[in-house]
């Protein structure tokens, strides 16, 4: 199948006493570059998160934001710093002293100075802690590989239209070249006989002259490549997986080609062909920008 680059995913669940939520985005980009935001505490989780990710997702920006929350505080511990604890009460107790002031303090008041009492929690269990986020992020990843998938053939199906449209006009200027050619040889037949009034016309020299004009304005070889360009892409496509750069590369010659012809050919019909044909496959191109 065809997938789009872009996406979004979101999961969460209550694991183990917390709730453990996971968002993935993801943008267009040459290569896979992956981003994260994790707590500080629970950083070793990034390079498991992407190894994950890389392992399933061959191009695009990815940005994973996961928050774990926990839903009681059975594993908070409230250590005292009885130094400061005691410097405090020293203080005090000489303002008390120097002042003159009643005996009123009392452990609450003592609690409130900064830094007496402070909250921790244990290190990160990362196995225990790992074994909690990687189904969360396995519930976001498959919410954002369906909206990759679904827009993944949305786009096949525009390319492959606009594809099928290339090809019809390559036909429609195969079918008009040799129509300029032989219209050549009639006007040039026409001119010398009317330069040279009743004389008789070198037909050989005109058929000579035509040939080479013939040499000069054919886009056999590049219709050709046309068609094996794009009977490429149509293969990709039915193929699908990671295709967007080969898909790039086989725009870029199409393109190639749709530019040697115009340059080749003067007829009219043939330039608006290839002017129509140009926005198509321009059009292509912006589609296959972001196709993973």
């Amino acid at each position: 199948m065809v997938n789009s680059m872009t996406g979004f995913g979101r999961a969460e669940k209550s694991v183990g006493g917390r709730m453990v939520t996971v968002e993935i985005k993801s943008v267009n980009h040459r290569f896979f570059d992956f981003s994260s935001s994790i707590s500080h505490s629970c950083g070793f989780l990034e390079e498991k998160i992407r190894s994950f990710l890389q392992e399933r997702i061959a191009r695009g920006k990815i940005d994973v934001s996961v928050e774990i929350e926990d839903s009681d505080s059975a594993d908070v511990e409230v250590h005292v710093d009885n130094r400061l604890a005691s410097e405090y009460l020293a203080a005090m107790r000489g303002l008390q002293k120097q002042y003159s002031l009643p005996d009123d303090i009392t452990a609450v008041a003592l609690a409130r100075c900064p830094d007496v009492l402070t909250t921790r929690r244990p290190p990160e269990d990362e196995e225990k802690t790992w074994a909690q986020v990687k189904p969360v992020l396995e519930g976001a990843l498959a919410h954002l590989l369906a909206m990759r998938e679904a827009e993944g053939e949305r786009m096949k199906e525009d390319v492959s239209g606009r594809a099928s449209a290339v090809l019809q006009m390559v036909g429609k200027i195969e079918e008009r070249s040799p129509e300029t050619v032989e219209e050549y040889r009639q006007k040039m037949k026409e001119r010398i006989s009317d330069i040279l009034g009743s004389a008789d016309v070198d037909e050989q020299r005109i058929l000579t002259e035509a040939a080479v004009y013939a040499d000069k304005v054919s886009v056999a070889e590049e219709t050709v490549r046309l068609r094996s360009h794009i009977a490429q892409l149509f293969s990709l496509l039915d193929a699908g997986g990671p295709i967007g750069r080969r898909l790039d590369f086989l725009v870029q010659e199409m393109n190639r080609e749709a530019n040697t012809i115009g340059s080749k050919c003067a007829d009219v019909q043939i330039s608006h062909l290839v002017v129509d044909m140009k926005a198509e496959i321009e059009k292509i191109r912006e589609q296959v920008q972001n196709i993973e």
